[in-house]
Formats: C-alpha cells, structure tokens, sequence
C-alpha cells in the first residue's frame, strides 16, 4: 500500500501488510474577516418601514428647522412673505448673546440636579420594591404609576396649587405643624431659587416611577447566589450593591440617566405652566422656553430655528456617547 509520508512513523494495522498513518493537514484556510450576518438582508429590510416613517415624521422637521434657522424667518414670512437668507449670522447672534449662555448654564445646573436626585430617589425605591411583601409592593407601585400617569400640565397645576402664598398646603403645614411663623404668605415662585425647587419636584415625582420600575426589573435578574455567596464573605448590603448589583445593571443605568438628562435639559410644561402662576419669566426660563419665548411669543423664528438646532446638537451629543458606550459594552 502506497502512502505519503507525512514525517510520523505509520501504525500498524489489523490487516496484514497495511500502514495507518495521519492525514496530511491541507493549507490554512483564510479567515473572513466580516462574517455574514445570519439572516442575510432580512433584517435590513424589516427596518424599512420604519425607517421610511422616521423620515417622514422626523427627518423632514429636522430639514425645516435648518433651512428656518438660515434665514430672516419672521411674523411676515408667516403671511406669505419670501424669506431672507441670511445662513449663519442668526447663529452668531445666538452664540455671542449673553441671555443665551445665561439660560443655557441655568438648564445644565437644573437638569444635573433633576437627573441625580430622580436616578438615587428610583434607585432607593427600586431597592424598596425589591424587600416589600407582596401586598405592600402592590399598593406601593398602583401609587407610582397613579403619579407617572398623571400629565405634567395637570400634576403642575396641582403642586402650584400647593405651593400657593395664601391657601397653599405647604406654607400651611410649615406655619401651624412646624410653627416655622417666617412661611406664613410665603410666596414661593416669586424666588428663582425656591421657583426651581418646586420646578425639581414636580418633574422628580414624575420621573422617579421609571426609574424605579426599570431599575426593579433589572434588579430581578441579578443572581441571587451570587449576592448570597457575597453576604457570606461578610460584604454588607452597600458593598454587594456597589461590587455586585450595580455592574449587572451598568447599562440600565447608562440608558436610564442618558433619558432623563435628555428629558430634563428639554423640560418645556412644567416650567412654562409654573411660570403662569407666578414665576418670573426673565429669570426662570431654562432652553425650551426660551425656544418658544423668541420664536413662538417674540415673531423671530429663525432665531429661534438656531437655538433649536444648538439644543438638538447638545441631545444629540449626550445620545451618541450612549450608544458608544453601548457598542462597547456589546463588544466585551
């Protein structure tokens, strides 16, 4: 029997006069460097129905507001009249007015303070959720949904009610519970201070029932072995929470941190509504507003057109760092 000598001594056989000896390995074969994707185009055209609809409903919006941000775009051009294009001075004169930086640093230091408190206060309430009996769990989450429910004009008019100067709930409880005699008529809304103080609380109320219940159903999937082995080794409930639970629940808490600095930094209803009641327009206005004080009340879309595209640069900025982070995390 002829056979190739592969340089290993063959092995002798059960049949007399026959070699076994090991197959000669072929030439390496190249490896792809982009495997297909299982599905082929399937996938990609399953997106295009409603990627045709974001189009439509989004992408052409965006395309309006950038040629309106370009031009004098005022009352008269609403009546028919041509519009004047002007390209990037309506940017520049947002960029070099000391209004806009004003109500900008006002919206960043209130959408910080927004996010923060509402990611600990659902964070705790997640935790809550998770230790409750079964009844008390219930009831405690009818309540949340009740307040995450409810629209932002009617909760604000509610709260505005209660922080009222003369008949509000609030300056009633501090004067005749507390005996704090300084909040008799105290006219919250008048300050800017205490007028963003009701503002964060009417918009963490609403907010932390998300946080709370998307932060709950993640707490439902990290493994309890792995927190009962941990509380053996002696770690206690804050340093399981720091070692253990909140890496399975990293990109829980990018996703919902990255939504609320984008909700919050756009704030529009709670803000304008306070505003009616009492507030002071010139020193509480934060970025939505503002859009709609130099756009909507003030005639000047195009000014207001380029204030609305810086936004949207900022909101778009903050979600593509969430989706690097995303992709990151897919990658590990």
């Amino acid at each position: 029997m002829t056979t190739t000598d592969t340089g290993l001594a063959p092995a002798v056989s059960a049949v007399d006069g026959e070699r076994i000896v090991t197959p000669q390995p072929g030439p390496p074969k190249k490896r792809r460097r982009f495997s297909r994707r299982a599905g082929g185009l399937t996938p990609y055209g399953l997106l295009i129905p409603a990627s045709l609809v974001l189009a439509a409903i989004v992408g052409w919006p965006l395309i309006q507001l950038l040629i309106t941000s370009m031009q004098e775009f005022g009352r008269a051009q609403v009546f028919g009249a041509a519009p004047t294009w002007v390209w990037f001075d309506n940017y520049v004169d947002v960029l070099t007015d000391a209004t806009f930086y004003e109500v900008l640093g006002r919206s960043l230091v209130f959408a910080a303070v927004c996010v923060v408190t509402t990611m600990v206060l659902g964070t705790l309430m997640a935790l809550l959720l998770q230790r409750l009996p079964k009844g008390f769990r219930l009831l405690l989450s009818i309540g949340m949904l009740l307040a995450w429910a409810m629209p932002p004009l009617s909760a604000t008019i509610v709260w505005g009610w209660m922080f009222d100067t003369d008949y509000g709930v609030i300056n009633s409880v501090l004067v005749n519970v507390f005996g704090l005699e300084q909040f008799a008529s105290h006219p919250w809304l008048i300050n800017p201070l205490s007028f963003f103080v009701v503002a964060g609380i009417i918009i963490v109320w609403g907010a932390v029932p998300f946080v709370a219940f998307t932060i709950y159903a993640g707490l439902t999937q990290v493994p309890d072995e792995v927190l009962e082995a941990a509380q053996l080794d002696g770690a206690g409930a804050f340093k399981r929470f720091r070692l253990i639970t909140f890496p399975y629940l990293k990109p829980i808490f990018l996703i919902t941190t990255i939504l609320q600095i984008i909700w919050d930094l756009k704030v529009f209803t709670q803000i304008f509504a306070l505003q009616d009641i009492g507030g002071i327009r010139a020193l509480t206005n934060t970025l939505g507003v503002y859009i709609y004080q130099v756009s909507i009340a003030g005639g000047d879309f195009g000014t207001g057109g380029a204030i609305a595209v810086i936004t949207a640069i900022i909101l778009m900025t903050v979600s593509l760092y969430y989706v690097r982070q995303t992709i990151k995390e897919e990658e590990l």
